[in-house]
């Protein structure tokens, strides 16, 4: 499975820079001088490869320096590729750690009885991660992914548990 790590933004200065939306918990890593890359257009099965010559933080963004990006021009014609890895390159997650491709898909529980729907997208806020689940009636429900509400993960059974406060499911 192919996950993004992120996101080209757009150029920046005229020596061919891009900013990029990070979109990994370890861009020290990821991004460091000399990594090489895989680029691809959204819906696009056709990969490009990169190595990073040089990255940098700039005002709360990851500015980075691709070989054979020189100019204003090429950085600009990279605008909206993803940068992805295989879900087989990522390291074991650790108790109580998951990958978003782990979560994404499992069964929705009520710790009361009956199932809420299935989890479709974890949701990266300044507040902190939230589950989007798609509800068995169709609507789109957010619960705070932290232990109070979502006590149970249990990803080899395919289903998590929640807990949520009482008026939650009902907005």
């Amino acid at each position: 499975m192919e996950l993004v790590i992120g996101r080209i933004a757009k150029s920046h200065g005229i020596r061919g820079e891009i900013v990029v939306e990070v979109r990994t918990d370890e861009p020290e890593q990821r991004f460091a001088v000399g990594a090489q890359l895989r680029a691809r257009a959204p819906r696009s099965s056709a990969v490009t490869s990169f190595t990073v010559e040089a990255a940098r933080e700039h005002s709360g963004r990851l500015l980075v320096r691709l070989a054979g990006v020189a100019d204003r021009e090429s950085a600009d014609s990279l605008r909206g590729l993803l940068f992805v890895v295989d879900s087989s390159e990522l390291p074991a997650s650790g108790d109580d750690e998951y990958y978003d491709h782990e979560l994404e898909g499992l069964v929705v529980r009520i710790a009361s009885g009956g199932d809420l729907g299935v989890i479709r997208e974890v949701l990266h806020t300044a507040a902190g991660e939230t589950l989007s689940i798609e509800a068995t009636d169709g609507r789109e429900v957010l619960i705070p992914f932290i232990t109070d509400f979502v006590p149970i993960v249990d990803v080899p059974g395919g289903f998590v548990e929640v807990t949520p406060p009482d008026g939650l499911l009902e907005l």
